[in-house]
């Protein structure tokens, strides 16, 4: 079935040259194996744009791998370079889903450059004093993943207004990510949590280490995750604006991520924000039960977008030169990481 899917996607997007069908296929399966959140909202998209989705995914993803593995650091930035270097023309599959999906939406490539600073910093930073001095690190990892999004799922008005939301929202994401996997991120000898926020409620590095290692129940800690989870839904409200400024077609996707990742903060918050030694994860489900709703009301909005994209298509001819039913249109072009994870 999945390989059937596959192909029902990318020939909704009119690709068609063997080669960068096997890039993106190479792509989606990297989308499904890793982030099974983000891939499951993907599948509300249009099925047209989710080949662009699975691009952007497989290369965020194939970024982490060379920061998150077990080379030396200096083999790790070497790798870094040559990616930054090469990537707009390397050979990869990855790379070259990355490229033409870059070039069918238009995404502004100063976008990826800003994500591979901020992983390079990941070689030399471990702790940051303040949500100031996080700033430069989320948007790097996390702002731009939205605003590379936003071409993908068009806007209904003018893109800059969206913008900020995007980003918005992709913070949001990295935001909980780095509540969910803070025991994980100790072992990298990484602390993304503010120092002045836990230290406001008399945490430290070592205090954060005692209690991953010995997993005994800590208040003080537990004061810290709540107030930094009260934060995040805060991000989330500021975000949720933005879905509104969406493409009709593209909402029940994002409104589906939107809540599905919220919904891991449920989760903490259900676990009495005992996750140094576990990790929060939403049960398939309640992904699946979650999603439901945006099955039936991307369904209904597609089909609109599909009449609508057949009865003006005789006055676009420039959408079949690139195959994207659409891409051309105004919405998708008027004036954009979801963190990317489970």
């Amino acid at each position: 079935m999945g390989c059937t899917v596959s192909t029902r996607e990318l020939d909704a997007a009119g690709i068609t040259d063997p080669d960068l069908r096997a890039a993106y296929t190479a792509s989606r399966q990297i989308n499904a194996s890793h982030g099974r959140t983000y891939f499951l909202a993907t599948r509300l998209l249009p099925i047209a744009d989710r080949p662009a989705v699975h691009a952007l995914y497989g290369f965020a993803r194939l970024t982490d791998d060379i920061v998150d593995g077990t080379l030396p650091k200096s083999q790790q930035a070497a790798e870094l370079f040559t990616l930054e270097r090469t990537m707009w023309s390397d050979g990869h599959p990855v790379l070259r889903a990355l490229r033409d999906t870059v070039a069918r939406y238009g995404i502004d490539q100063a976008l990826f450059a800003d994500f591979l600073a901020s992983m390079r910093m990941d070689l030399h930073v471990t702790e940051y004093a303040t949500f100031e001095d996080l700033a430069t690190y989320m948007h790097g990892s996390a702002g731009v993943i939205g605003l590379q999004m936003l071409p993908v799922l068009g806007t209904a008005g003018p893109r800059a207004e969206a913008e900020p939301y995007a980003a918005a929202l992709g913070e949001a994401f990295q935001l909980t990510n780095f509540l969910r996997d803070v025991g994980e991120d100790l072992d990298r000898g990484r602390i993304y949590l503010p120092m002045a926020e836990l230290n406001a409620f008399g945490v430290d590095r070592a205090r954060l280490r005692w209690a991953h290692r010995t997993g005994k129940p800590d208040p003080n800690v537990r004061k810290a995750l709540a107030h930094l989870v009260a934060h995040t839904y805060a991000v989330y409200r500021r975000a949720e604006p933005g879905i509104a400024l969406l493409r009709p077609e593209s909402r029940p996707c994002v409104s589906t991520a939107a809540t599905l990742y919220r919904g891991i903060l449920d989760r903490i918050v259900d676990a009495d924000y005992s996750v140094l030694n576990r990790r929060a994860v939403v049960p398939t489900g309640q992904r699946l039960w979650v999603a439901l709703p945006g099955v039936t009301r991307a369904a209904g909005q597609n089909a609109k977008a599909w009449a609508r994209r057949l009865t003006s298509r005789p006055r676009s001819p420039r959408n079949a030169s690139i195959g994207v039913p659409g891409s051309e249109s105004s919405e998708v072009n008027s004036h954009r990481r979801i963190s990317l994870g489970e």
